[in-house]
């Protein structure tokens, strides 16, 4: 039978994206194989929960759904600025990541502008870019590393953005401050440098930039915060940017006036006040990727020392069977043939116990080396 033909069309942009590949969902995964218990281990993800604070501030704060939460979000907005010492109007929320970055996107690109992306990077920088219907010009990553010297060759006038992971999803590498300042020095001030720095709770490597300093001597940077990492609320849909006022302003004029919900601003800033949390949170992190670091050595696998809560390491096999192999024992992890990794995994790290159980599955798969 012939497909189908359809009248209405969307805008011929669009016919360049392949849509957003997300990891598999903990209950899709159970329906597919009829299983009762599901480790995900492929989004990055904090399987260590959020603090217990957040569930005592939420349950007391039920009975104000019924209301429009505060679109300027007042009380979050106020801590996140004390904590940074920056100007409370030099604060721009969204709902997560991805939504300010499809917001940069549709403030800043224009039709036939150039976006630069490192490759591999987070995907939704393409596909923001190809929305708009902008360019992508592709900057290879160096034995898993930003070369930013090689990204200033790509500049030309009609770049506009350029998006830097920082660290990097999925390698887990830095581009450090003398870098980026470098880098900085020779960019001109009409482009845009979007640093997202989802992962900087997480950066252990020394050399890491004083971004929020950095803001004070360059005009043309926007700082891309998350709580969907460290603090465990990736479900509640909660991101923050900083950057000068115009820029804020200039964005404020896209974003939607309700885009972040009441119970997450509340979770948020509950979240700010448990540091004790995120301490911990932060050594299990830590304790994980020496378990990873420790046993990868042991079975002389690559890897690729990380500043994330995710590793990503070489199985010298067909990473999807073997992301298969994990999923049927009720393990989702991320094959690397989407970053151009085909041997490659990317797994997040969990509770200890759980970055145990995976390592011993890998010990006996990589043993048998016909997976």
């Amino acid at each position: 039978m012939a497909a189908k033909h359809y009248a209405v069309q969307p805008r011929n942009t669009l016919n360049q994206i392949n849509g957003y590949i997300a990891a598999k969902t903990i209950e899709s995964v159970k329906r597919e194989l009829g299983l009762v218990k599901i480790i995900k281990l492929a989004g990055n993800e904090n399987t260590n929960g959020y603090s217990p604070h957040v569930t005592e501030v939420l349950k007391n704060s039920l009975e104000d759904i019924s209301y429009y939460p505060d679109m300027n979000c007042t009380v979050l907005r106020e801590k996140l600025a004390k904590l940074h010492k920056v100007d409370p109007e030099e604060l721009v929320f969204g709902n997560g990541s991805f939504e300010l970055i499809s917001i940069l996107a549709q403030t800043f690109l224009n039709e036939e502008d150039e976006s630069i992306i490192m490759e591999p990077s987070f995907g939704w920088y393409k596909n923001v870019t190809l929305q708009m219907g902008a360019k992508i010009i592709t900057v290879p990553l160096e034995h898993f590393k930003v070369n930013l010297e090689s990204a200033k060759k790509h500049i030309t006038d009609r770049t506009k953005i350029v998006w830097l992971c920082n660290p990097n999803n999925p390698t887990g590498t830095i581009v450090t401050e003398q870098e980026l300042r470098h880098f900085l020095m020779d960019l001109p001030s009409n482009i845009l440098l979007v640093l997202d720095e989802a992962y900087v709770d997480y950066v252990a490597e020394t050399g890491y930039p004083n971004s929020i300093g950095l803001l004070r001597e360059y005009d043309n940077v926007i700082l891309l915060r998350t709580f969907s990492k460290a603090y465990g609320l990736a479900s509640l849909r909660i991101g923050y940017g900083i950057a000068n006022k115009q820029i804020i302003n200039s964005l404020n004029k896209v974003r939607n006036p309700i885009n972040t919900n009441a119970l997450a601003q509340i979770a948020a800033s509950a979240s700010l006040e448990d540091q004790e949390f995120r301490a911990y949170v932060l050594e299990n992190n830590k304790r994980g990727l020496e378990l990873y670091y420790e046993t990868l050595s042991e079975l002389r696998l690559e890897y690729v020392p990380s500043n994330c809560n995710f590793i990503l390491f070489n199985v010298g096999v067909d990473s999807e069977e073997l992301a298969r192999e994990y999923l049927k024992r009720g393990i989702i992890i991320r094959a690397g043939k989407e970053f151009g990794l085909a041997t490659w995994v990317r797994i997040s790290i969990g509770t200890y116990e759980e970055n145990e159980l995976v390592l011993n599955i890998l010990k006996d798969l990589i043993g048998r080396r016909g997976i």
